[in-house]
């Protein structure tokens, strides 16, 4: 983690970018021994990808350790929108409407407030889930002038093997826009380049914590 910030350090400074995004440590299929080391150093961001893992995993943890943010970072399905509610203080998924009631409702029913991105499906791929660009604008309206949900920025999983860059900027673009102060973008493969396009969180699993098993 150390050098992972320096070198993150080192972007932004050459750069002379305006602000140095926050690593979340994604730990999917990884035990808290593993992780342990990060959440005794003072790191506080972490992510998962399922809502089950994050339950068995994170609950306790975060009952003793009041600082830690928990991220949902994968698939949320709106059947699991409650527990994410519970659990999870920021989702980066929220891509479709169904899911977006839910959230709202659950949010009431808690008395809980969670940040959230919108997916967006920047290359409008079949196989994955987000809003496209043609209607983000109303899917942003909706969410939050008539549900009332705190919606901080915009999160993408770019196209492989493409113009990563292109992507990045095209969705930093729209959440200028919508006067969204948050982009998810960047993980181990491509985040460096996510920083020089103004990424505010990168979610760092590989590079961290190693291959993963399963």
């Amino acid at each position: 983690m150390y050098l992972i910030k320096n070198e993150i350090k080192e972007i932004v400074d050459r750069k002379q970018l305006k602000l140095t995004p926050e690593i979340i440590a994604i730990t999917k299929t990884f035990a808290l021994n593993k992780i342990s080391p990060l959440i005794d150093g003072g790191h506080i961001h972490f992510g998962e990808n399922k809502v089950q893992e994050a339950e068995e995993k994170w609950v306790q943890v975060k009952k003793k350790n009041k600082k830690i943010k928990l991220h949902m970072v994968g698939k949320l399905q709106s059947n699991k929108a409650k527990k994410a509610v519970q659990i999870f203080d920021y989702i980066h998924s929220l891509d479709n409407i169904k899911l977006a009631q839910k959230i709202s409702l659950f949010e009431k029913e808690l008395n809980k407030k969670t940040k959230l991105f919108i997916q967006v499906n920047v290359a409008d791929e079949d196989q994955k889930s987000g809003i496209s660009f043609n209607d983000l604008n109303s899917f942003h309206s909706y969410c939050s002038n008539e549900l009332s949900l705190n919606v901080i920025g915009l999160m993408c999983l770019p196209p492989i093997n493409a113009d990563i860059i292109k992507y990045f900027d095209l969705l930093k673009e729209k959440s200028v826009n919508l006067n969204l102060q948050d982009l998810s973008m960047g993980m181990s493969s491509d985040y460096k380049q996510a920083i020089l396009c103004g990424s505010t969180y990168l979610r760092l699993g590989t590079i961290l914590f190693g291959q993963r098993k399963i």
